[in-house]
């Protein structure tokens, strides 16, 4: 047996925002992915994430059946056989390792699924981001449903709000161009769930509410549009904003060895980096119009192209 490959993601804008209503990009990452599997010799990973599975389908037999019905009996079945998801996706590094996982199930064992080739509508994203978030919440408490989502569909989505998604076109990458997104790797499991409880306990006070409104949310909604218009002048110049506020208010959500590469980058314009997913650790986002002079700047790293302009 060996199911569909489901890929990683990266939500180019939006982390934290998107929890209280700021616009969101999130687009399929084909580097990494992973896929459903039965092995004669299973490996000790394969063994873990069998153990993994079982916990999660346990808990799959209770989700609300009004909201999505699987066939739980052949799932167990699967799963008590050895079945493991096979995954080169690396865990807490913000590029939807859980997320791939939970669209690899939805995909090979949910009664009357929604698939990619029908014409979805919006109520079907919120349907689909719905079933997802029920799902993902296994791993980390609270889940948006929007990792899962864009590994199952494998296209783009806009957020535009909490109630408004939809799949959406991305500027066509240019080859030959010298700027670039790319992901540095910090060498650092990051975990969300600690992530995401900071930020809900800095919301409770006023001033860090009103940054996140009027700085935080403005740069982030101003990035995802430049993006989506091809922007490039002004992408930057909002990225760089965005890039300025997370170092000032996120602080705690950057590895300590990267605060001083941060600022670097802000002050020579050469890259601006930003969080990728909750940060904590993971991949670190960088933005830059010209990759070689990134290079040189952070020659101590390897980047990853993730994206041409």
């Amino acid at each position: 047996m060996k199911g569909p490959l489901f890929y990683s993601k990266i939500l180019l804008f939006g982390e934290y925002g998107i929890i209280k209503d700021s616009k969101g990009l999130s687009i399929p990452y084909n580097f990494y992915n992973g896929a459903l599997k039965k092995s004669e010799n299973p490996s000790e990973a394969a063994i873990e994430s069998n153990a993994s599975l079982k916990r999660f389908a346990e808990y799959i037999q209770n989700i609300d059946k009004d909201l999505v019905r699987f066939d739980s009996e052949l799932l167990l079945k699967d799963v008590n056989s050895g079945m493991y998801f096979d995954s080169s996706i690396p865990q807490g590094y913000g590029v939807g390792s859980s997320g791939a996982l939970v669209a690899a199930i939805y995909d090979q064992y949910a009664f009357d699924k929604i698939t990619v080739l029908e014409n979805l509508t919006r109520e079907k994203l919120l349907k689909l981001k719905s079933i997802f978030s029920t799902m993902e919440s296994f791993f980390h408490g609270k889940s948006s449903g929007l990792d899962p989502l864009n590994s199952y569909l494998s296209i783009p989505i806009l957020i535009n709000s909490k109630d408004n998604i939809e799949a959406t076109g991305i500027p066509a990458q240019q080859s030959e161009g010298k700027g670039a997104v790319f992901l540095i790797d910090s060498g650092i499991i990051g975990e969300t769930a600690p992530m995401v409880s900071l930020f809900m306990e800095n919301m409770k006070q006023e001033g860090f509410r009103n940054m996140l409104k009027t700085q935080f949310i403005k740069h982030t909604d101003a990035c995802v549009d430049d993006f989506l218009k091809g922007n490039v002048k002004s992408l930057f110049k909002n990225t760089k904003q965005l890039s300025k506020v997370v170092l000032s208010h996120f602080k705690p959500m950057i590895p300590q060895q990267f605060h001083e590469l941060w600022e670097n980058g802000i002050n020579t314009n050469d890259y601006y980096l930003k969080l990728c997913g909750s940060g904590g650790g993971g991949y670190i986002l960088g933005f830059t119009e010209d990759i070689e002079k990134a290079q040189k700047s952070l020659s101590d790293y390897k980047l990853e192209v993730v994206y041409n302009f």
